[in-house]
Parts: C-alpha cells; sequence; structure tokens
C-alpha cells in the first residue's frame, strides 16, 4: 500500500465519521488523522485536504454521482459505497494532479477493502460514467496514466483547511 492510498484510506473513514455523526468535533477529525498517519506532515494535509474537498464540494458531486448511478437514489447506496464515490468523484473532478486511472483505481481498491464483493463494479461503473461525461463535456481524450502507481511526490492540490463547521 502506498503512502497516498493510506491517506486516502484515512480519508475515507473520516468521510464516513463525518457523515454518521455531522456534529463530531473537527479538532478530533484532525487528531484521528494524525495518529492514524503517524504525524507525517505531507500526508496528513493530504487526507485532510480530500476531507475537506469533498465536504466543500459535498452537493455538487452527489448530484453529479446521482446523474450518473443510473437507477440509484443516493441515500439507497450503503454509506461506505457512498463516500467512496465521493472521494473517487472528487480526486477525478476535482484534482488534476491526479491521473483519472488512479483515481477510480484508487476508488476501487477502497470499495474491494471496505465494502462487498459487488460494490467494486458499482463504484467502476459510476466513475467511468462521471469520467466519460467530463471528458465529452470538454470535447477532449481522456488522458492515460503513465502507470498503475501513483508518485509519492506529487503536490497536494491547494489543500483547503477543514471546515470547522458543516454547510
Amino acid at each position: 500500500m502506498t503512502r497516498r492510498t493510506r491517506a486516502r484510506e484515512i480519508a475515507l473513514q473520516v468521510l464516513y465519521q463525518i457523515e454518521q455523526n455531522p456534529a463530531i468535533d473537527r479538532g478530533e477529525v484532525r487528531l484521528f488523522i494524525n495518529r492514524r498517519l503517524r504525524g507525517d506532515e505531507k500526508l496528513c494535509a493530504f487526507a485532510e485536504s480530500l476531507v475537506a474537498g469533498v465536504e466543500t464540494l459535498r452537493t455538487q458531486i452527489d448530484r453529479l454521482i446521482t446523474e450518473a448511478a443510473e437507477n440509484w437514489r443516493l441515500d439507497r447506496m450503503a454509506a461506505i459505497d457512498r463516500n467512496i464515490l465521493r472521494l473517487g468523484a472528487y480526486e477525478l473532478l476535482h484534482c488534476p494532479d491526479v491521473p483519472a486511472k488512479v483515481a477510480i483505481n484508487e476508488a476501487l481498491e477502497l470499495a474491494k477493502r471496505y465494502s462487498t464483493a459487488q460494490s467494486s463494479r458499482f463504484v467502476n461503473g459510476v466513475l467511468d460514467r462521471l469520467q466519460t461525461s467530463r471528458t465529452q463535456a470538454a470535447g477532449v481524450a481522456t488522458p492515460a496514466a503513465t502507470s498503475a502507481g501513483e508518485p509519492e511526490d506529487v503536490p497536494v492540490q491547494d489543500a483547503a483547511p477543514m471546515p470547522d463547521e458543516r454547510s
């Protein structure tokens, strides 16, 4: 498991916690991230930026997921699948430093690890539709990742501070 994969895993856990307990203290969230990532500043910043990005753009991301998930309402999806999709969609659509293939593969690995056997196929289908619609809207070909892995030294995309209150 790469270091950034571990940071994504922690971000997923935090997103799940926040959904289950919206009143959770943000200081406790930061402490959780710091403990789980053993104080690695770059990884903590990356995980926090993922959480903050998903939280900030959650309404837009949820709308796009709903449009891409044919015959599925967001509230009917398993909570873990919903948060995997949010995280994957955020990276796919708002993190230009992360190749689309990496964003999708990372989401698939999270689904395989934390959800049911069928979830990875569902997550793959929804994220693939999001990627296809984004590519068609931009009128460009989908860029292919140069390798299955992801470089460890990719800069974090404008890490936003974690929101103090849920909007």
